[in-house]
């Protein structure tokens, strides 16, 4: 009884309160920030507006537009198309940045790390509004083409489409993609490289078959990230994509601010939500998605 005593990680000390009571400041507070305005915004999708104002009733009139007007539905398969292009174009460009960055000793990492997240701690606003006079008619690439007399007159396709929203989003959600991927990166061991190499693996297979599977999790998790803030985007459309490259966010905001349809609105973000959900829900399967928050420890 005594040795068992003494094997106690703490002998004498009692707990203070009970695990519940322990816990009820955190429940508390996913329900009221977390959960309760996801349930209001469920119930008000079944609300009735109108012109006079929205009333509270249990209808399906939005989720019946949602599924019969081609412009929402269009506009969806929209939103998630750009958002995993823009998730591919992130990783395409972070995952030999984080390499990079992993592979860098001494000072000369610390200053690549402050670097990349100098540009960051700008307002996401600020960094976005920012293609415009580079973008521009008037921008900086324009009259840098006409200084150098590639073009006769400066050219408008450079903004308010598609690519200037890609550009945009793949800039500025570029660091949640690096991130993960390089602390991913760090924590794989040296040793398992040369091994790789003194077995006369070559360097594509060497980062196929160990490099990539290390580093699995932190990508699982910047593609996870990167995919939620994109589909979501409303700021980086709003300024760079004209009438072309609007997205869903941009939809959602027009019902709540400027036709006055919470319904509406409120159902299309209940569409969205469930729609991601249910594609995390059946890739999880497939990609692992558990992995990422385990550390990649089954």
């Amino acid at each position: 009884m005594a040795r068992a005593r003494s094997l106690r990680p703490f002998p004498g000390v009692r707990p203070i309160g009970r695990p519940f009571w322990l816990m009820l400041p955190g429940v508390a507070w996913l329900l009221v920030f977390g959960l309760a305005p996801v349930a209001f915004m469920v119930a008000v999708s079944f609300w009735r507006s109108s012109i006079f104002g929205t009333t509270p009733d249990f209808v399906f009139d939005s989720y019946v537009r949602i599924i019969e007007e081609p412009l929402y539905l269009d506009l969806i398969i929209k939103t998630l198309r750009m958002a995993a292009l823009t998730t591919l174009l992130s990783l395409i460009f972070s995952y030999p940045l984080a390499w990079f960055l992993a592979t860098r000793r001494g000072a000369w990492k610390a200053i690549c790390l402050v670097a990349v997240f100098v540009p960051f701690w700008i307002s996401y606003v600020v960094r976005t509004f920012v293609w415009l006079p580079i973008l521009g008619r008037n921008g900086l690439i324009n009259q840098a083409l006409l200084s150098l007399g590639i073009v006769d007159a400066p050219v408008g396709w450079l903004l308010y489409n598609e690519g200037a929203v890609y550009l945009g989003l793949v800039y500025v959600y570029t660091l949640f993609m690096t991130l993960p991927i390089y602390l991913a990166l760090g924590r794989i061991d040296p040793k398992l490289l040369e091994a790789s190499a003194d077995l006369g693996a070559r360097p594509w297979q060497t980062f196929r078959h160990v490099v990539l599977p290390l580093s699995w999790p932190g990508v699982l998790s910047g593609c996870i990230m990167v995919f939620l803030l994109a589909v979501s985007a409303y700021v980086t459309p709003r300024l760079l994509g004209g009438t072309s490259g609007i997205m869903l966010g941009n939809m959602i905001a027009s019902q709540f601010l400027s036709n006055n349809n919470w319904a509406m609105g409120a159902a299309l973000s209940v569409t969205l939500v469930a729609i991601v959900g249910a594609l995390l829900l059946v890739t999880g399967r497939w990609i692992g998605i558990a992995e990422v928050f385990t550390g990649g420890k089954k």
